[in-house]
């Protein structure tokens, strides 16, 4: 990131958070400025995750509303439990 893409932004803290954002800055050897900035990508990359999990859900859903194609719960667990014992096998086929 170069200085000329980084903006200013403000953000409204209650003193007694501004006092646990510091503290916690001291205890770690950074600033309050690099504590708060982690925090926020930090935040905003595991929200994207979700998104685009909640996404791929969706997505699914109105395949299967489409399609009808589905595994049972059984044929899933199995198939799982033997990926859990190391065994490489592929997944059991979709059918309605």
């Amino acid at each position: 990131m170069t200085a000329a893409t980084l903006r200013p932004v403000a953000i409204k803290l209650d003193d007694d958070m501004k006092a646990r954002v510091r503290r916690l800055a001291e205890a770690r050897q950074r600033t309050s400025h690099w504590l708060m900035r982690e925090a926020i990508t930090q935040y905003v990359v595991r929200e994207e995750k979700r998104e685009a999990f909640r996404q791929e859900t969706l997505k699914a859903w109105e395949d299967f509303r489409a399609n009808g194609l589905h595994v049972a719960a059984g044929e899933a667990d199995a198939w799982l439990a033997q990926l859990e014992q190391g065994n490489d096998i592929e997944p059991p086929a979709c059918h309605e």
